[in-house]
Protein backbone atom coordinates (compact mmCIF):
# COMPACT_ATOMS: atom_id res chain seq x y z
CA UNK A 1 0.00 0.00 0.00
CA UNK A 2 1.00 3.45 -1.30
CA UNK A 3 2.44 6.14 1.55
CA UNK A 4 -0.61 8.30 0.73
CA UNK A 5 -3.03 5.50 0.74
CA UNK A 6 -1.08 4.74 4.26
CA UNK A 7 -1.46 8.35 5.35
CA UNK A 8 -5.53 8.66 4.33
CA UNK A 9 -6.38 5.67 6.26
CA UNK A 10 -4.13 6.90 9.25
CA UNK A 11 -6.46 10.38 9.17
CA UNK A 12 -9.72 8.25 8.95
CA UNK A 13 -9.27 5.56 11.80
CA UNK A 14 -7.63 8.17 13.84
CA UNK A 15 -11.25 9.25 14.44
CA UNK A 16 -11.97 6.63 16.61
CA UNK A 17 -9.84 7.40 19.26
CA UNK A 18 -10.16 9.15 22.72
CA UNK A 19 -9.24 12.82 22.35
CA UNK A 20 -6.12 11.36 25.26
CA UNK A 21 -5.25 8.81 23.02
CA UNK A 22 -5.51 11.13 20.24
CA UNK A 23 -3.38 13.89 21.53
CA UNK A 24 -0.75 11.46 22.42
CA UNK A 25 -0.37 9.54 19.29
CA UNK A 26 -0.86 12.43 16.77
CA UNK A 27 2.28 13.95 18.91
CA UNK A 28 3.86 10.74 18.31
CA UNK A 29 3.05 11.18 14.46
CA UNK A 30 4.23 14.64 14.08
CA UNK A 31 7.33 13.95 15.50
CA UNK A 32 8.10 11.22 13.61
CA UNK A 33 6.58 12.71 9.67
CA UNK A 34 8.53 16.06 10.01
CA UNK A 35 12.07 13.69 10.19
CA UNK A 36 12.57 13.92 6.23
CA UNK A 37 15.47 11.96 6.18
CA UNK A 38 13.46 9.05 7.24
CA UNK A 39 11.46 6.56 4.71
CA UNK A 40 8.26 7.89 4.19
CA UNK A 41 6.70 4.77 3.18
CA UNK A 42 8.40 2.79 6.35
CA UNK A 43 7.55 5.16 8.65
CA UNK A 44 3.99 5.24 7.53
CA UNK A 45 3.05 1.71 7.91
CA UNK A 46 4.64 1.71 11.55
CA UNK A 47 2.63 4.63 12.50
CA UNK A 48 -0.39 2.64 10.80
CA UNK A 49 1.32 -0.64 13.33
CA UNK A 50 1.02 1.72 16.31
CA UNK A 51 -2.81 3.23 15.40
CA UNK A 52 -4.29 -0.19 15.21
CA UNK A 53 -2.66 -1.85 18.05
CA UNK A 54 -3.90 1.84 19.80
CA UNK A 55 -7.47 1.30 18.86
CA UNK A 56 -6.87 -2.28 19.92
CA UNK A 57 -5.76 -1.60 23.30
CA UNK A 58 -8.46 1.46 23.69
CA UNK A 59 -11.25 -1.21 23.28
CA UNK A 60 -9.83 -3.00 26.15
CA UNK A 61 -9.56 0.00 28.30
CA UNK A 62 -6.40 0.53 28.33
CA UNK A 63 -4.68 4.39 27.50
CA UNK A 64 -2.06 5.73 25.09
CA UNK A 65 0.64 5.69 28.14
CA UNK A 66 -0.74 2.14 29.10
CA UNK A 67 0.32 0.68 25.84
CA UNK A 68 3.70 2.87 24.65
CA UNK A 69 4.95 4.78 28.48
CA UNK A 70 4.81 7.84 29.94
CA UNK A 71 7.84 8.73 27.64
CA UNK A 72 6.33 9.59 24.13
CA UNK A 73 9.59 11.50 23.01
CA UNK A 74 12.22 8.65 24.19
CA UNK A 75 9.23 5.97 22.48
CA UNK A 76 9.11 7.75 19.47
CA UNK A 77 13.34 8.41 19.31
CA UNK A 78 13.72 4.46 19.79
CA UNK A 79 10.94 3.78 16.62
CA UNK A 80 13.33 6.30 14.80
CA UNK A 81 16.37 4.98 15.26
CA UNK A 82 15.16 1.52 13.76
CA UNK A 83 13.66 3.00 10.72
CA UNK A 84 15.66 2.98 7.17
CA UNK A 85 16.77 6.75 5.86
CA UNK A 86 14.69 7.42 2.38
CA UNK A 87 16.75 6.39 -0.82
CA UNK A 88 18.21 8.88 -2.39
CA UNK A 89 16.33 8.02 -5.48
CA UNK A 90 13.19 9.49 -3.75
CA UNK A 91 14.45 12.24 -2.02
CA UNK A 92 16.19 13.54 -5.47
CA UNK A 93 12.36 12.70 -7.35
CA UNK A 94 10.64 14.56 -4.18
CA UNK A 95 12.86 17.11 -4.62
CA UNK A 96 12.69 17.98 -7.91
CA UNK A 97 8.73 17.65 -7.76
CA UNK A 98 8.79 20.30 -5.49
CA UNK A 99 11.46 22.39 -7.48
CA UNK A 100 9.46 21.61 -10.79
CA UNK A 101 6.39 22.72 -8.87
CA UNK A 102 7.45 25.98 -7.38
CA UNK A 103 8.98 27.15 -10.96
CA UNK A 104 5.44 26.19 -12.74
CA UNK A 105 4.20 28.82 -10.12
CA UNK A 106 6.69 31.52 -10.89
CA UNK A 107 6.25 31.38 -13.91
CA UNK A 108 2.09 31.64 -13.90
CA UNK A 109 1.79 34.36 -11.29
CA UNK A 110 4.76 35.85 -13.40
CA UNK A 111 2.59 35.50 -16.50
CA UNK A 112 -0.66 37.17 -14.25
CA UNK A 113 1.48 39.92 -12.94
CA UNK A 114 2.29 40.89 -16.32
CA UNK A 115 -1.02 40.68 -17.83
CA UNK A 116 -2.53 42.54 -14.95
CA UNK A 117 -0.01 45.54 -15.02
CA UNK A 118 -0.13 45.05 -18.88
CA UNK A 119 -3.86 46.82 -18.17
CA UNK A 120 -2.63 49.85 -17.29
CA UNK A 121 0.66 50.50 -18.88
CA UNK A 122 3.02 48.67 -21.21
CA UNK A 123 5.20 45.87 -19.67
CA UNK A 124 8.74 45.19 -20.73
CA UNK A 125 9.00 41.08 -20.71
CA UNK A 126 12.32 40.75 -21.93
CA UNK A 127 14.22 38.12 -19.40
CA UNK A 128 17.72 38.28 -18.56
CA UNK A 129 19.26 34.17 -18.39
CA UNK A 130 22.18 34.75 -15.63
CA UNK A 131 19.68 37.30 -13.18
CA UNK A 132 16.43 35.25 -13.63
CA UNK A 133 18.56 32.16 -12.70
CA UNK A 134 20.28 33.49 -9.74
CA UNK A 135 17.06 34.63 -8.56
CA UNK A 136 15.16 31.27 -9.15
CA UNK A 137 17.89 29.69 -6.95
CA UNK A 138 18.13 31.75 -4.35
CA UNK A 139 13.67 31.01 -4.05
CA UNK A 140 14.45 27.89 -4.01
CA UNK A 141 17.20 27.83 -1.78
CA UNK A 142 15.06 30.21 0.89
CA UNK A 143 12.51 27.96 0.45
CA UNK A 144 14.06 25.04 1.62
CA UNK A 145 15.46 26.62 4.49
CA UNK A 146 11.55 27.79 5.12
CA UNK A 147 10.76 24.21 4.80
CA UNK A 148 13.48 23.06 7.33
CA UNK A 149 12.62 25.55 9.82
CA UNK A 150 9.19 25.22 9.79
CA UNK A 151 9.57 21.23 10.76
CA UNK A 152 12.11 21.80 12.52
CA UNK A 153 9.57 24.24 14.99
CA UNK A 154 7.30 21.21 14.80
CA UNK A 155 9.10 18.56 16.13
CA UNK A 156 10.53 20.42 18.91
CA UNK A 157 6.94 21.17 20.01
CA UNK A 158 5.65 18.62 19.23
CA UNK A 159 5.81 16.86 23.55
CA UNK A 160 5.98 20.19 24.75
CA UNK A 161 3.35 20.85 27.01
CA UNK A 162 4.07 24.42 27.14
CA UNK A 163 3.95 25.24 23.76
CA UNK A 164 2.18 28.53 22.68
CA UNK A 165 0.66 28.30 19.23
CA UNK A 166 0.64 31.54 18.35
CA UNK A 167 3.74 32.05 19.24
CA UNK A 168 5.57 29.23 16.95
CA UNK A 169 2.88 30.63 14.07
CA UNK A 170 4.51 34.02 14.86
CA UNK A 171 7.80 32.73 14.36
CA UNK A 172 7.11 30.60 10.97
CA UNK A 173 5.28 34.15 9.78
CA UNK A 174 7.97 36.64 10.45
CA UNK A 175 10.69 34.04 8.94
CA UNK A 176 8.04 34.46 5.60
CA UNK A 177 8.19 37.92 6.00
CA UNK A 178 11.90 38.65 6.15
CA UNK A 179 12.57 35.63 3.67
CA UNK A 180 10.17 37.56 1.04
CA UNK A 181 12.23 40.48 2.34
CA UNK A 182 15.15 38.98 0.95
CA UNK A 183 13.57 37.90 -2.38
CA UNK A 184 12.53 41.75 -2.84
CA UNK A 185 16.15 43.25 -1.95
CA UNK A 186 17.38 40.74 -4.48
CA UNK A 187 15.33 41.60 -7.01
CA UNK A 188 16.10 45.28 -6.93
CA UNK A 189 20.30 45.19 -6.57
CA UNK A 190 20.48 41.83 -8.57
CA UNK A 191 21.00 44.29 -12.22
CA UNK A 192 20.04 43.13 -15.91
CA UNK A 193 23.37 41.92 -17.56
CA UNK A 194 23.84 38.63 -19.78
CA UNK A 195 22.28 37.38 -22.93
CA UNK A 196 18.29 38.37 -22.89
CA UNK A 197 15.33 37.59 -24.79
CA UNK A 198 11.38 37.73 -25.09
CA UNK A 199 9.00 35.82 -22.71
CA UNK A 200 6.03 37.20 -23.44
CA UNK A 201 3.30 36.41 -20.75
CA UNK A 202 1.65 33.58 -22.95
CA UNK A 203 4.99 31.95 -23.35
CA UNK A 204 5.20 31.83 -19.23
CA UNK A 205 1.61 30.91 -18.73
CA UNK A 206 2.13 27.44 -21.34
CA UNK A 207 5.44 26.55 -19.94
CA UNK A 208 4.49 27.07 -16.43
CA UNK A 209 0.96 24.94 -16.90
CA UNK A 210 3.08 22.22 -18.44
CA UNK A 211 5.76 22.60 -15.21
CA UNK A 212 2.44 22.35 -12.44
CA UNK A 213 1.51 18.80 -14.41
CA UNK A 214 4.44 17.41 -14.82
CA UNK A 215 5.05 18.07 -10.87
CA UNK A 216 1.25 16.48 -10.23
CA UNK A 217 2.61 13.93 -12.40
CA UNK A 218 5.77 13.24 -10.26
CA UNK A 219 4.01 13.37 -6.88
CA UNK A 220 1.31 10.46 -8.26
CA UNK A 221 4.23 8.29 -8.64
CA UNK A 222 6.33 9.69 -5.89
CA UNK A 223 5.15 6.69 -3.58
CA UNK A 224 4.19 3.86 -6.22
CA UNK A 225 4.68 0.19 -5.42
CA UNK A 226 4.02 -2.20 -8.16
CA UNK A 227 3.50 -4.59 -5.41
CA UNK A 228 1.09 -2.82 -3.74
CA UNK A 229 -2.87 -4.26 -3.86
Amino acid sequence: MRASELIEQNNQKREFLTEENEKYYSNLMIYIRTRLSLSEQQSEEVLMEMLEHLIEGQHDGKTARDIFGNDPKGYADEIISQLPPEEKRDLVKFFGQITINLIGWFLVMRSIAILLIGLTQEVDTTEYILPTIILVALILLLVALGVKVIFTLINRSAFDENTNEKMQMIKAGLYGAVEFLVIIVASYFIKDFGPSFEFPWTVSLGIGAILLLISWLMKKSINYNPSAP
